[in-house]
């Protein structure tokens, strides 16, 4: 399985934690997050994240920043992104269950690292129910 994922300065060290869990388990990774806590504008790290999701060129995406709320934001501006943010483990199977979220964005600042992990294996293990959450989900995206 292939993930991308992205990170501002507010996640490097969530980052790495992810990438190393992600790497034992045999996922293939393609990193656009810093490693630094030098400040960066999040959305030059989510555009080319969410470009890879909306093009099919990985499974699945996992964005990190102070509150999520940026990065999942910039996301979904993509057509085919459906990023949530996650804050519980309970939260995180919902976003997948209902909505069929195919990007993670975690806030840095209100998890711990290994709730982060715990979310992030809830997130690639968890299916979409589909159903009568299918035709939900294909209301979201605009055809302009």
């Amino acid at each position: 399985m292939k993930i991308s994922i992205g990170n501002d300065h507010a996640g490097p060290e969530y980052k790495q934690a992810i990438v190393a869990h992600l790497e034992t388990q045999g996922f293939a990774i393609t990193n656009y997050g810093t490693d630094t806590l030098d400040s960066v504008d999040y959305p030059d790290i989510v555009h080319p994240d969410a470009k890879d999701e909306n093009d099919n060129l990985v499974d699945f995406g996992i964005l990190i920043c102070g509150s999520a709320n940026g990065v999942a934001m910039t996301a979904n501006k993509y057509q085919k992104v459906r990023a949530g943010v996650c804050w519980t483990s309970e939260i995180t199977e919902l976003t997948r269950q209902h909505n069929n979220a195919n990007i993670i964005c975690i806030p840095a600042r209100f998890t711990s690292i290994p709730q982060a992990l715990k979310m992030v294996d809830v997130f690639l293990n968890t299916d979409f129910e589909g159903g009568r959450h299918q035709n939900r989900v294909d209301k979201i995206s605009l055809s302009c």
